[in-house]
């Protein structure tokens, strides 16, 4: 019998009101024993947040404002009750289930008539993620209301969620490989391990499912299957790093590029990137290289592209990113922002997994292996001095610092351990202004958590946003700092409250770089706020100008770039 939605939708909520691992694992395991086959990866992609299996290229392309619209047409009730539900709430998802509890009488009838089923939700999404082309709005605003007029205001709320992509009930990867192994009486390594070379727990559950552990057992790397990504911690000092791994490491150029993961067949190659998704129309010249000079026949590689200037320099990463964005006219851009791939490890060889060797050995296997194509750059070394040294020479080649790779490290993907470590110095901080904050989600729902940052423009005496973070704040922190703002509002605009320029914190970043978001036309990259600065007030606060000469004096470590 197919199993209803509202059946996933109740679990969520069982699931997002308790915080006991034992209990979310067990009621999760039930109700995945429950499933017929071909529901169990839609139904544990749903449960995670994601429309589809991890592997999938489809994506909803559904904007908020399509979506609010569709939401209001099918309640019927106007927007100011969202948007009050939305500031008492702080989750998009119980403000979208607090109003359809305003309109459940009137669809009463229709809810006693249909009902939908976990796959025919499902295919509802596949309907509305490859609807394209003229119209392809209205198309999609359709199918939208198609599915959302037959919720019930639980199954909304999870609807809506799945839309946005913010589920956070507290049920994680890990949590769901735990209750896919106590579902299909699976060992949880043997869960784990599958789950590590497909990269979708939700297909390991139907293999699971399906085969049980003797399915789970013949899970391996299979090439064009991305895998899941090793992860760094972040340190401070290489001289935290050489302590951490045994007073002897290889250290690495940091590139400011964007890491990716290359797979080969044949004469065929296909680019992923962080998130696994297919980036191979973007890179072309990436893709020739690979098959021009990784020999092997079948190879999964991973790297990191950077952005170069005429002269070869490295150039900021935000014109990377206008690569991978593009999908038209690719090698037009792909002539106004050359790339380059540098190459830093190998997980698999003509049929073999190389995960469980050392770290140097994948790397001398690597280097016999990638043809022309450079690797990243790098010493082994036990001398603080010296590893201080290669340090500021990444920084004045324009890169970003230093990754440090313990020497006999196996490969362990999805997990962030220290194993390896990420060096990045951080620039000077900024004493900046909080000028508005909006209101968090899941565990941060009902505070002010997500904050604007803003510096002086000495010139008008206007407030310029120059970044927001939800990073840095302890959760008493955050619950004073909510009071205080509120205290400070003058005005609310959906979930923001816009605040008077009165509260100056101490902001840590990574980088300066253009923007067209804020009207500083500057933004900080990986801001976070390190201490609120109660001794001082706003006219204490740093400049614009302070930060672009920051900008600038950064820049000049960076190629030239001369933007079309």
């Amino acid at each position: 019998m197919a199993t209803l939605f509202k059946s996933l939708a109740e679990l969520l909520e069982k699931v997002e009101a308790t915080k006991k691992r034992l209990e979310i694992i067990g009621m999760t395991s039930d109700f995945l024993k429950r499933l017929d086959v071909e529901e169990v990866e839609p139904a544990v992609s749903m449960i995670l947040g994601r429309a589809f299996a991890k592997r999938s290229q489809k994506t909803l392309e559904v904007s908020w404002g399509t979506l609010s619209g569709v939401l209001q047409r099918v309640t019927g009730v106007d927007w100011s009750v969202f948007r009050e539900a939305l500031a008492g709430t702080g989750d998009v998802g119980d403000a979208v289930k607090a109003v359809f509890d305003k309109t459940k009488v009137k669809k009463q009838a229709v809810l006693l008539e249909k009902t939908v089923t976990i796959n025919e939700v499902r295919r509802l999404l596949q309907a509305i993620a490859g609807t394209a082309g003229s119209g392809s709005r209205e198309k999609k605003e359709r199918l939208i209301a198609a599915l959302l007029s037959q919720a019930s205001p639980v199954e909304a709320k999870y609807l809506v969620k799945i839309f946005v992509g913010e589920m956070r009930t507290g049920l994680h990867e890990g949590l769901m490989e735990k209750a896919v192994a106590k579902a299909f009486e699976a060992p949880l390594a043997a869960v784990q391990k599958a789950s590590m070379a497909m990269g979708d727990i939700g297909e390991v559950a139907t293999i699971a499912k399906r085969k049980s552990k003797e399915g789970l057992s013949l899970i391996g790397f299979q090439v064009f299957r991305p895998v899941k990504l090793m992860l760094a911690q972040i340190t401070d000092t290489v001289s935290d790093a050489l302590a951490e791994h045994d007073g002897r490491t290889a250290f690495e150029y940091k590139y400011d590029g964007a890491r990716v993961q290359i797979h080969k067949r044949g004469d065929e190659a296909r680019i992923f990137s962080r998130r696994l998704t297919d980036a191979t129309q973007s890179l072309p010249e990436v893709v020739e290289a690979v098959k021009a000079n990784i020999k092997a026949d079948e190879a999964i590689v991973e790297g990191e592209v950077i952005a170069i200037n005429d002269s070869g320099d490295p150039i900021p990463f935000q014109h990377l990113m206008r690569r991978f964005k593009r999908v038209r006219k690719v090698r037009d851009m792909a002539e106004k922002i050359p790339v380059r791939l540098y190459l830093f490890d190998v997980l698999f060889l003509d049929g073999e997994s190389l995960i469980a060797l050392s770290y140097l050995q994948r790397r001398k296997i690597l280097a016999e292996n990638a043809g022309k194509i450079p690797l990243a750059v790098q010493l082994v070394t036990d001398k603080k001095r010296r590893a201080e040294k290669f340090l500021n020479e990444a920084m004045d080649a324009g890169h970003e610092g230093l990754m440090a790779k313990k020497l006999d490290s196996a490969y362990t993907p999805g997990t962030r351990g220290k194993r390896w470590l990420k060096i990045k110095p951080v620039l000077e901080p900024l004493d900046l202004v909080i000028t508005a904050a909006e209101y968090g989600y899941g565990r941060r729902h009902g505070w002010l958590s997500d904050y604007y940052l803003a510096a002086c423009d000495p010139a008008t005496g206007e407030f310029l946003n120059v970044g927001k973070t939800f990073k840095g704040l302890t959760d008493v922190e955050m619950i004073e700092m909510t009071q205080r703002l509120k205290e400070l509002a003058m005005r609310e605009e959906s979930n923001c409250v816009v605040v008077l320029p009165k509260v100056v914190v101490e902001v840590a970043y990574n980088e300066i770089q253009k923007s067209r978001k804020y009207k500083s036309k500057m933004a900080l990259r990986f801001a976070r706020i390190t201490r609120i600065r109660d001794d001082k007030s706003a006219e204490d606060a740093d400049t614009i100008a302070k930060i672009k000469k920051i900008y600038e004096r950064q820049l000049a470590k960076k190629g030239k770039y001369k933007a079309d």
